[in-house]
């Protein structure tokens, strides 16, 4: 990686996101482009698709902080803004942002917090072509990558997915493929007539530490039972594919946008 993008917003999550943007830019010897990306509140502001003097003034002191911190970690940096906070702006602008960077970090969205439109992550997510990290908002994260879990059905989201994190799977001290079936459907394993296609060893060649799960869906739904198992394992990241529309794959639209707002660690996706 090269270019990591993170999204400043003026939350109260924001010094935290950015200092584990900057952990990461140095660990990969990257460039940290800040994005300054909040929606408008000021009526008046929107109509004339300018900042506000409260968006203006976030905007400054995100500046500063992003300055601050950059420079006194002796990373190269870059600042970008947008230039008003209309809701769709907002979010088509930092789209389209996201497809200059190598990885780009966002923190999750919650009612109660949220300075940006409600779908921002999910768009970013699914149409930026770039992985995206999004942080969760219930409190700092001061690192992650130790212990990865793998959502891992054979989806062409979640090899993207996983060929994307690649730098985070192959520095893991431990990553857990967890594949998922519904209770009762007899497992059929590989196709009788197709290769014997194997996850784990594809990642063993890559030098990653890959040990496979499989879990059973029974009364909970797919993403909790993703949820309750990246717990008990002690995971610190997850990564999975995001789907939009509907299919066969378990990480359909529904299962993302659930994940985006239960997430309750650092998850990596890739559409």
């Amino acid at each position: 990686m090269k270019d990591i993008l993170v999204h400043l917003d003026g939350g109260a999550q924001m010094p935290h996101r950015l200092d584990l943007s900057i952990d990461l830019a140095k660990r990969e010897n990257a460039r940290l482009i800040g994005l300054f990306a909040q929606s408008e509140t000021d009526a008046p502001s929107i109509v004339a698709r300018r900042p506000g003097n409260h968006l203006e003034a976030a905007a400054q002191h995100a500046r500063a902080l992003f300055r601050d911190r950059t420079n006194e970690a002796g990373l190269d940096s870059k600042w970008w803004r947008l230039d008003h906070g209309e809701g769709n702006h907002v979010v088509a602008e930092t789209v389209f942002c996201a497809r200059y960077a190598d990885l780009t970090i966002l923190g999750q969205w919650r009612a109660e917090t949220g300075k940006v439109p409600e779908n921002l992550v999910e768009q970013v997510v699914l149409n930026s072509g770039r992985p995206v990290l999004i942080l969760p908002e219930t409190g700092p994260v001061t690192h992650l990558g130790e212990r990865i879990a793998l959502a891992w059905n054979g989806s062409r989201e979640a090899s993207r997915a996983l060929h994307d994190a690649m730098p985070f799977l192959e520095r893991a001290v431990q990553v857990d493929v967890l594949s998922i079936r519904d209770a009762g459907v007899h497992d059929q394993g590989e196709p009788e007539n197709g290769p014997k296609v194997d996850i784990v060893d594809h990642l063993l060649r890559h030098g990653v530490k890959a040990r496979s799960e499989r879990l059973v869906s029974e009364e909970l739904g797919v993403m909790d039972v993703i949820l309750s198992r990246v717990f008990d394992l002690g995971s610190d990241l997850l990564v999975m594919g995001a789907h939009s529309g509907l299919g066969l794959s378990f990480l359909r639209g529904g299962g993302t946008r659930f994940m985006l707002r239960h997430q309750t660690l650092p998850v990596l996706m890739s559409s």
